[in-house]
């Protein structure tokens, strides 16, 4: 859409259920109306909403409670921006510009008669069980998709400490999780329906709602810690006037563990500036990054387990790559271990390759083993079901960005345990059903520039895989240097492959996985491909005879 006023795009006013609506797209990044406080980028969107305003109201009377500043912008991502590209709280702070009721530190709630300061007994209860309850209901105005994400969200605190959201039945005491204007909660459990407010319009990114439920376990900013002082330095003279309560320490129980930068409850370096320089810098280091985006670090799972005194074995892995090993490592691991891992990297899709693997051996790893799931939670898809023994693994991918590996010994014999490399991939899969037909991204339309891809394909112990490529258009060289497919462990493997030539016969693996690759450089891009596997019992085969022949007989489960 072009810009074709002067300052500003005005549409027109639209009723949904509860709002009135208008869309506004800035032209200049001049100060205007009742956004004279802020500036907006050169067509930036924003959302005026007009929650009083009556379905009979005049657009010039809505025009006008919005010059009154009763009407609320929010800032919507710029075109072409990737949404929720900033930190936690510059979000939160532009969703929350007009928010109605009254906040500290820019998005606590106050409960009437308590200063939300003083939070001594604001902690949710332990269960008999060790578990920390805390139900919850939605609004019904969040759609599928939001309320997916809020779940798989809630999901990292059931992976990794005691807490369990849960749907409420008839509690008395449980968090109301609301579409309603800004996002804030109260801090700690005040008891009775309390409110988290989580705006669909702005506020639905995994980041602010862990922000926000972590609030609601009773936690202030990170900055705001008693001992702050001795990690960063306020800088007052560019705090906008009137802000500079947001920034008062607390008397806060720091639960003996460092100061974290990397919190998902740190303020952002230019937090409420007046003028676009640093309110809040690190030190002694003033280059150490604050404020982020992706959700719970390390340190805020380890306060939040030390504050509900969690028993747990949890480890959360956040790096873009990394290593994961059991504990003790090579030296053998402990008895009666029950520990997970969460890997949860900043964007693409999560791979996992074993470079070591001794698991005491038992007939259906119902002593020792591990389990492996596409997702945060042991209620996501199962990517390995129960895995034992001194095999590897093959590489496993998740759908997403985030994969659990649990493993559960018991309290007899144990081996050295295992060591593995986490990593990203921008496209690919790992296959389990018997048979499935998968494709190069797009297909049949073009694939896209500068794309590696990586799927496995797993079938049960005793049977092997036959591969089919049916369709393969890549750009074409003599060495395959720029755009290929390599085909691993079968037979014929390792198989590159590039141009329109379709790969002669099928493919039968060597055991009972193959992994297959992608990779297409900066230039020219063609149609890609389309493969078809299928499972099958394989009695002794002479790898030779597969060589020479195009077809092979083989069993389907």
């Amino acid at each position: 859409m072009k810009c074709i006023f002067f300052n500003m795009t005005l549409f027109s006013w639209v009723f949904i259920p509860n709002n009135w609506i208008k869309f506004v797209i800035f032209n200049d990044t001049k100060k205007m109306g009742p956004f004279y406080k802020q500036v907006f980028h050169k067509c930036h969107f924003i959302i005026l909403q007009c929650n009083i305003c009556k379905q009979n109201v005049s657009p010039a009377e809505k025009d006008a409670l919005a010059t009154e500043g009763t009407v609320r912008g929010m800032e919507m991502p710029v075109l072409g921006k990737k949404s929720g590209s900033v930190d936690v709280f510059t979000q939160i702070s532009k969703v929350n510009r007009g928010i109605r009721v009254p906040t500290y530190q820019g998005d606590i709630l106050r409960p009437k008669g308590r200063s939300a300061m003083n939070c001594t007994e604001c902690l949710w209860p332990k269960s008999t069980d060790g578990t920390v309850i805390v139900p919850y209901n939605f609004s019904s105005n969040y759609s599928a998709d939001q309320l997916a994400l809020f779940k798989s969200t809630m999901q990292e605190y059931e992976s990794l400490t005691c807490v369990r959201f849960v749907p409420r039945a008839n509690e008395t005491d449980f968090l109301s999780i609301v579409s309603d204007n800004g996002c804030a909660s109260f801090l700690g459990k005040v008891g009775g329906d309390q409110t988290v407010q989580l705006d669909s319009y702005g506020c639905i990114y995994r980041g602010i709602i862990q922000h926000e439920l972590n609030h609601a376990l009773g936690f202030y900013h990170e900055q705001s810690r008693s001992d702050r002082d001795d990690y960063v330095t306020i800088h007052t003279e560019n705090i906008i006037p009137g802000y500079e309560g947001n920034f008062n320490k607390a008397d806060s129980n720091n639960l003996g563990l460092e100061y974290d930068y990397s919190s998902v409850m740190h303020y952002p370096g230019d937090a409420f500036s007046k003028n676009g320089n640093l309110t809040i810098v690190p030190k002694p280091d003033p280059t150490v990054p604050i404020g982020q985006r992706d959700g719970l670090s390390i340190l805020d799972v380890s306060k939040i387990n030390r504050l509900y005194q969690c028993d747990v074995c949890s480890n959360l892995l956040s790096n873009t790559n990394g290593t994961m090993i059991s504990a003790n490592y090579p030296s053998a691991y402990p008895n009666n271990a029950n520990c997970v891992w969460l890997i949860r990297i900043p964007s693409e899709q999560v791979t996992l390759q074993f470079q070591a693997f001794d698991i005491q051996s038992s007939p259906g790893c119902v002593s020792d083993y591990i389990k492996i799931y596409d997702g945060p939670s042991k209620t996501s898809p199962v990517l390995v079901d129960r895995a034992c023994g001194t095999g590897l693994i093959p590489i496993q991918i998740a759908s997403t960005n985030q994969m659990l590996v649990e493993f559960v010994s018991d309290g007899a014999v144990n081996g050295t345990g295992f060591k593995a490399t986490y990593g990203s991939v921008q496209c690919g899969g790992a296959f389990y059903a018997p048979n499935k037909t998968f494709t190069s991204p797009g297909y049949p339309a073009n694939y896209d520039n500068n794309l590696d891809c990586t799927w496995t394909i797993t079938a049960p112990v005793g049977y092997k895989i036959s591969l089919n490529i049916s369709d393969f258009e890549l750009e074409d060289n003599r060495y395959c240097m720029y755009d290929y497919v390599i085909i691993y462990n079968t037979t014929r493997s390792p198989v590159q492959n590039c141009g329109s030539i379709k790969f002669s016969s099928e493919f039968v693996s060597t055991s009972n996985s193959v992994m297959i690759t992608f990779h297409s450089d900066i230039s020219i891009v063609k149609r890609g491909f389309s493969a078809t596997y299928r499972f099958g019992e394989y009695s002794d085969i002479d790898p030779s005879w597969i060589c020479k022949h195009t077809h092979v007989h083989f069993k389907i489960p």
